[in-house]
């Protein structure tokens, strides 16, 4: 079993929260529009941090935050949110073969999320298997705690902030699809890859021009799911 206070892991530890450092730069602006939203929206600063500490997943915070708002029905706010969601069923199952078993799994997997995802995807496997499971420890903690303070920040401060500093404003909504996009560049390097994201691209700009910009983002990386999967190139043969 793996032991959670081993020199090892300790070490792990901080080389993930040293390297998820840089995750910052797009959670911290993110999580400060995400509590100035709630708090506009009538939620209080506590239930804004609640939100971000059990829900925790970004985007369906926002979706959550705008549908009770606006008085929609309890099923369809958590069938909307696990709509977004869904996407973390390929996430766990493409991480597993490079984690160690450990009774803390299901616990710290709430901390996975696309940015942690996408950091540990290239890293776990560069790390030896001892030093893994600190690994992402450390980068999920880190992640999950600025999202919190973030939140309360944006919801105490938010309209402070962008009272007094208005390019602060104009920022935030750019901050996350900017990590996102120095996330995914270097695997258009890859065929598969690059087909499956410009698939997932493609289908997103249509279904945003054709009116179904509700369901755009979930249909769309459902679409790059499907193609990834389905669709393989076979290795170049070289002749001598």
């Amino acid at each position: 079993m793996t032991q959670l206070a081993t020199p090892t892991q300790t070490r792990a530890w901080v080389t993930g929260v040293r390297e998820a450092t840089p995750l910052l730069g797009g959670y911290i602006p993110v999580a400060l529009s995400f509590g100035l939203v709630a708090t506009q929206a009538g939620f209080t600063t506590w239930e804004a941090a609640v939100i971000s500490t059990l829900i925790y997943a970004g985007a369906s915070q926002f979706l959550f935050v705008g549908m009770v708002a606006a008085g929609s029905p309890l099923w369809l706010v958590v069938a909307m949110t696990l709509l977004i969601n869904v996407r973390h069923v390929v996430y766990g199952p493409n991480l597993a073969s490079w984690l160690p078993t450990s009774r803390h799994w299901p616990w710290l997997m709430h901390g996975l999320t696309d940015q942690v995802f996408a950091l540990a995807l290239t890293r776990l496997p560069q790390l030896p298997e001892p030093q893994r499971f600190g690994w992402f420890v450390g980068a999920s903690l880190l992640a999950w705690i600025s999202w919190i303070v973030g939140t309360v920040v944006g919801a105490i401060a938010g309209e402070e902030l962008t009272a007094r500093w208005p390019l602060l404003g104009e920022i935030m909504p750019f901050a996350l699809p900017a990590l996102f996009l120095t996330m995914v560049a270097p695997r258009f390097t890859d065929k598969r890859w690059a087909l499956a994201l410009s698939v997932t691209i493609t289908a997103a700009l249509f279904l945003a021009l054709t009116g179904w910009n509700n369901v755009a983002i979930p249909l769309a990386a459902a679409c790059g799911a499907l193609c990834f999967y389905m669709i393989k190139f076979q290795p170049a043969r070289h002749t001598p």
